[in-house]
């Protein structure tokens, strides 16, 4: 087979570009971590959703090992490379403790996409409805993926969005999503300040009979 990896899944999603902390305690992983450490390669987080595997994860890349413990554990940072399709899994890999198997790297599409603007106005109404600071760069190529973790997807969508290869696609994406989100961010802050007015001397106009 060509291309086999080392195959960590996990319940969540992980995106190109995007940096992840990691504590290694099981006794596969850890042989897994220091085999990517020693050998410099590479692993793959497949996306594990509903006790299943459902085909698509992502390459990453040991970047700092913060600290190992007496008895082997590890603090890791890593970083996502590329998006992946599995093709074949085998846990474990043969004469090894982890599993493997063997993978198709995604190649990327276009990395930017005229939807910015649209998707940057609908995510500065719901920081401001929310009360959060922005804190992203809406310049930086797949810009999607910069903010998909902070917009209230689920697992699911989150993971339907690493499976689109298009930047443009997966602003839309992200855009349809937060036209659904918004009207109920907004009305929930209106049922907010109807509470925070609750049991509070109101100035009401009279009515004309």
């Amino acid at each position: 087979m060509e291309n086999v990896i080392p195959l960590f899944p996990l319940n969540l999603v992980v995106y190109p570009g995007e940096d992840l902390n990691l504590h290694i305690f099981e006794p596969r992983y850890r042989q897994l971590i220091n085999e990517c450490i020693d050998e410099e390669k590479t692993f793959g987080i497949p996306v594990f959703i509903d006790n299943k595997l459902p085909g698509y994860g992502t390459i990453m890349h040991v970047t700092t090992l913060h600290k190992r413990y007496p008895d082997g554990r590890m603090d890791i940072k890593s970083k996502g490379i590329s998006v992946f399709k599995l093709v074949n899994f085998e846990n474990p890999l043969r004469d090894k403790l982890y599993a493997g198997g063997e993978v198709e790297i995604v190649e990327p599409g276009e990395t930017f996409s005229a939807h910015n603007s649209a998707l940057i106005e609908r995510l500065d109404r719901l920081y401001k409805l929310l009360e959060i600071d922005t804190d992203y760069n809406a310049a930086v190529k797949n810009f999607s993926y910069k903010v998909a973790h902070k917009v209230g997807l689920s697992i699911e969508q989150e993971y339907e969005l690493l499976t689109i290869d298009s930047e443009a696609e997966r602003q839309l994406f992200l855009i349809q999503h937060l036209n659904n989100v918004l009207p109920v961010v907004s009305d929930m802050e209106r049922t907010k300040q109807r509470i925070r007015m609750n049991g509070h001397f109101k100035n009401l106009d009279p009515l004309n009979f």
